[in-house]
Order: C-alpha cells, then sequence, then structure tokens
C-alpha cells in the first residue's frame, strides 16, 4: 500500500464507507488545533474562573457555566438573573457567546456583570472553544 494513492486506495473501499475513509484524516488534523486552542481558552478562561464555575449546579457571583453553549440563556435553574437578562430569548451559540464576550453591556444593557469584555477576538474564541468542551 506504501505506493498506491490516497485516491486508488479509497476506491477499492465499498461505496458506503468512502465518506468516512476520506474524512477521517482530515478529522484528526483538525483535532489538535481544536484542542490547542481550547487549552488556551481554559488559561484564559481564569479570570472568568473569579465568577463563574465550570461544574454542573455550582453557582457563585455568576451561574456556572457548564453546558453554556446551546444553552438558553438566563436558564440556570436556581440563579437569579437582572431583568435585562432575564428578557433574552438568545441560544448561547458560539456567535452569539462571541458578541457577549466582547462587550456584555453593549449586547445587554443593563446586566449586572460588571466584565467589560474580552476585545481581543483570538483570545474570546478560544475561550468559547474551551466553553464548548464543558459538557
Amino acid at each position: 500500500m506504501a505506493n498506491r494513492s490516497l485516491s486508488s486506495f479509497i476506491s477499492g473501499v465499498p461505496m458506503p464507507m468512502r465518506l468516512p475513509v476520506a474524512i477521517i484524516p482530515m478529522m484528526l488534523l483538525a483535532s489538535p488545533a481544536a484542542a490547542q486552542s481550547a487549552a488556551v481558552g481554559q488559561q484564559a478562561f481564569a479570570v472568568c474562573s473569579a465568577c463563574h464555575s465550570v461544574k454542573p449546579g455550582e453557582k457563585r457571583m455568576g451561574p456556572t457555566l457548564f453546558g453554556v453553549v446551546g444553552r438558553k440563556a438566563g436558564s440556570v435553574p436556581g440563579y437569579v438573573y437582572s431583568p435585562a437578562f432575564a428578557k433574552l430569548q438568545n441560544k448561547w451559540t458560539p456567535g452569539e457567546l462571541d458578541r457577549y464576550l466582547k462587550s456584555p453591556k453593549t449586547m445587554v444593557p443593563g446586566t449586572k456583570m460588571f466584565f467589560v469584555g474580552i476585545p481581543d477576538d483570538t483570545r474570546r474564541r478560544a475561550v468559547i472553544a474551551y466553553l464548548a468542551t464543558l459538557k
């Protein structure tokens, strides 16, 4: 097989298996970058951890951020949100988290979160990559 090209190798694979066989190498190449971004994000999250836990159900000054990606904003049971935040109908997608973490008071005027935001795009995306691992 050393002299065979990837396309000739794939042509020998039964049709239902071709897509997975072709995609697996791409997934393996992409994983280290995502893991590295999440690791950088975990370090950048340290400033957030003063007020937010990443453990399920654990509240601090702010709600837990465990499972935040994909969750409806303002929906952690038992946490008392500001009236402005309680009105949000957003779902925390990576895009919405990016917008919020860039400038919380711009996205949610009246929020009780006093954090000014993460202005650096790369650092903010790394924090979001880390939050996405908390499931």
